[in-house]
């Protein structure tokens, strides 16, 4: 109760001891207060690997394909998903009906260079009509069978990321994109039946969940070839029909391969990729020997003990006869780079939860508070990553708790992930603008393989304080 309350009214302490120091009447007793900044970085932070392929599949990406990597391991990865309806078909311009839809393609897109593996390798993608929605939540062992039939194959194509099939498109804003595109030419009855289906039924297009009652979605499987997995961030079902335009009183004409899209896969509906992942003989030696092993997808993570209760008790006996206050806490932690056959990096982004906190951290959709969970940037000049924000957690089991941390508070989980970022831009007064990135998702790292190790033994806890001692 004593720690508690100094450690909040320190603030007011030492304000009050500045303004004695400009107080004459205080006179010598300035000389009887001391004030110290300690820093102590004697805490070791342990663990070990963990197996985990049961993860939340929340990733805007869609991961498809086959690897095989040396010092890595073989990756799977296919994928199912629902759509999200067009709330506007052309059904005015379309006057000959159904019957004026020429075409239509699953069209799918991937950035430049977004794909781990062998450019040329040719791999063909087959896609399946799903027979029922998809279970929610869904996760990464998801196995699809029983939600399609072999004989439903709405379309296959042979496709390989060489350059010449690289695109160049121009935003709104002026800059430019460079993409993959792989259309996979489906039957134009798929069409013409969502045609039908909107211009009789409307409200089947009112939501996501309606519409998988009409069309349950599509499973995109790899079958045939090996070597590279692709990281789909675009999934469209677009259409080219012939479309009438009245251009005026005495003339009309009719355009031919005009394009709109019926439907796509959008972070509002259920997908999944299914991943399958079998590392190394080199990774597993390194596991059982007791490497901390980060790998991803749905790979490795790392179960943590972080020493709190020892840092607090530190904190409070160097302070019993004293009043001291929390500058900040932080971890840095080295890791090593795994080499590999397609040099897999360290993931980009490393999350430390609390492992009681972990499932409702993911399914909540949630955002690191400081208490529970915290995130780091991996620092590719400095190898490693730096959780700086552990201050919070430290005052709230010292101030809301008595100092007594639990289990739960001390044991965490350390897992590659994926984090969104927006870019907010504002401009001031004088035309300045200025843009800052505010995190709007997390979720488990499903976007691309990763790889690392990390350097327990190396990390460094950091507990900096201030110190007041009275005479």
């Amino acid at each position: 109760m004593r720690k508690s309350l100094f450690v909040l009214l320190t603030a007011l302490v030492v304000a009050l001891g500045f303004s004695c120091c400009t107080d004459e009447t205080i006179g010598p007793s300035i000389s009887d207060v001391k004030s110290a900044v300690i820093t102590d970085s004697g805490f070791v932070l342990t663990g070990k690997s963990v197996r985990n392929e049961h993860l939340r599949s929340r990733s805007a990406i869609q991961l498809l394909g086959d690897v095989d990597a040396g010092g890595y391991g073989h990756l799977t990865s296919d994928v199912v998903a629902q759509f999200m309806p067009s709330t506007s078909i052309d059904t005015v311009g379309v006057r000959g009906g159904a019957e004026w839809i020429d075409s239509c393609f699953i069209t799918m897109r991937v950035s430049s260079g977004a794909f781990t593996g062998d450019s040329l390798a040719p791999m063909r993608m087959d896609v399946y009509e799903l027979n029922q929605p998809l279970p929610s939540p869904i996760y990464t062992d998801f196995i699809p069978t029983g939600y399609y039939n072999a004989g439903d194959l709405m379309g296959s194509v042979t496709y390989s990321a060489s350059k010449s099939m690289l695109k160049t498109e121009t935003l709104a804003n002026g800059s430019t994109t460079t993409f993959y595109e792989i259309n996979v030419p489906v039957s134009v009855d798929y069409a013409r039946n969502i045609f039908n289906q909107f211009k009789n039924n409307p409200a089947t297009f009112s939501t996501p969940g309606e519409f998988a009652k009409f069309f349950p979605g599509i499973y995109i499987t790899n079958s045939y070839g090996q070597g590279r997995v692709m990281n789909f961030y675009d999934i469209e079902f677009v259409t080219y029909f012939r479309k009438y335009e009245k251009l005026s009183e005495t003339n009309d004409t009719i355009y031919d391969g005009v394009q709109q899209s019926y439907m796509a896969v959008t972070p509002e509906v259920i997908y999944n990729n299914n991943i399958h992942l079998d590392p190394s003989e080199s990774i597993e030696t390194m596991v059982d020997n007791g490497e901390a092993i980060v790998m991803g997808p749905a790979g490795y993570e790392v179960s943590a003990t972080f020493p709190i209760q020892e840092i607090i008790d530190k904190f409070q006996n160097d302070t019993k006869d004293a009043l001291g206050v929390i500058n900040y806490l932080t971890l840095e932690l080295p890791v090593e780079a795994v080499t590999n056959q397609y040099n897999i990096a360290p993931p980009k982004y490393l999350l430390m939860v609390k492992e009681s906190y972990r499932d409702k951290f993911f399914d909540k959709d949630s955002l690191t508070n400081n208490k529970d969970a915290f995130y780091a940037e991996y620092d590719e000049e400095s190898k490693s990553y730096t959780f700086s924000g552990l201050r919070d957690y430290l005052l709230d089991i010292m101030n809301n708790k008595g100092g007594i941390a639990s289990e739960s508070d001390s044991k965490f989980i350390i897992m590659p992930i994926d984090v969104t970022l927006f870019s907010n831009t504002s401009s001031s007064y004088y035309y300045t603008t200025t843009a800052s990135e505010v995190v709007t998702k997390i979720a488990p790292s499903i976007s691309k393989p990763c790889l690392a190790r990390l350097k327990l033994d190396k990390s460094i806890i950091t507990l900096v304080y201030s110190k007041q001692t009275f005479y």
